[in-house]
Formats: C-alpha cells, structure tokens, sequence
C-alpha cells in the first residue's frame, strides 16, 4: 500500500466531517467572536477552506514564500458568505484528494519549506509539514469552529462520536 492510499481514508473521514460543520454555519452568525481577538466566524469557516489551498502549495512547490523579497504578501481570499465556503470546500476536497492520490511515496520525503521575507521559518519532510500544518491545523480550527458554533446555539454533528445533539 502507497503512503498516500494509507492517507486516503483519514483525509475522506475529516473531509466529510468538516462539512458536516461547515454547512451548519448560519449566515446571520458570520460576525459572532467569543473574543475580540478571535476570529469572526464566517472567516473561521473560510480559513478552515483555505487549509486545503495550503494542502495543494505543500505538495506542488518545493517552498512557499509568504512574502517574497521585493514582492507580494501572499493573502488568503477574503470571506464572502457561508454558501460561496461550502462551494469552495467541496471544490478544492476533490482537488486535494485528487493531488494526494497521485503522490508517489518519495514525494512524502522530500524537504517542504515556508519563508518570510526570504527566511527560512522551517523545513520539513514533506509528510510531515502536510500532518503538521495542514491535516492538524485544519482539525484544530475545526474545533474552534465546533466551540463557535455551540455558543450559536447551532447543533453539532457526530464527528468522533455522538454529540450532546445527536443522542
């Protein structure tokens, strides 16, 4: 078996529970913050999408400036509403998927790197920057969208197991 076939399952499992929460973001909710140094829950939502951009830039470039020298700061896409979100994730799931499918094991092993302004902030296997800063970060920011949610008084999904909503 592949490294990417032995992936592919956890990537189905926490795609499918991602939009289980994604689609229960209430439009009239977009701006609730639990603090003022919180994201807004409509962006929330929309970083958790963007994550998958990140799955597609660690695998396709060997390294990612977020501000290049002399140049751009790269910039996430601004949040348009629940509805634009969902299609957005579903959209880059088949894509990622897609991308991880067709990973060759030794792609896992080579080095990723993320940079600053041209410095170096890390360099990892590849396989672990996808488990660190992709597959975790979105499963971390999915929590914070399940507290934001529950303190909407919108009800959970199963996600690991019941809920308080689903018994």
């Amino acid at each position: 078996m592949t490294i990417a076939n032995s992936l592919l399952p956890e990537f189905d499992y926490e795609a499918t529970t991602t939009r289980k929460l994604l689609e229960r973001v209430p439009a009239d909710k977009v701006d609730f913050k639990p603090h003022p140094k919180s994201f807004a829950l409509g962006p929330l939502s929309l970083h958790i999408v963007n994550l998958l951009n990140w799955f597609k830039m660690t695998v396709t470039v060997d390294e990612l400036d977020l501000h290049p020298p002399g140049g751009e700061p790269w910039k996430s896409p601004g949040y348009e509403s629940p509805e634009a979100t969902l299609r957005q994730f579903d959209e880059d799931v088949v894509k990622s998927r897609a991308i991880l499918a067709a990973m060759p094991d030794e792609a896992f092993s080579q080095t990723w790197t993320l940079k600053y302004q041209g410095a170096t902030v890390f360099a990892l296997p590849r396989s672990a920057a996808l488990r660190t800063y992709v597959f975790n970060h979105l499963v971390h920011h999915r929590g914070q969208l399940s507290v934001y949610l529950r303190m909407c008084d919108v009800p959970l999904p199963e996600m690991y197991g019941p809920t308080a909503d689903s018994r």
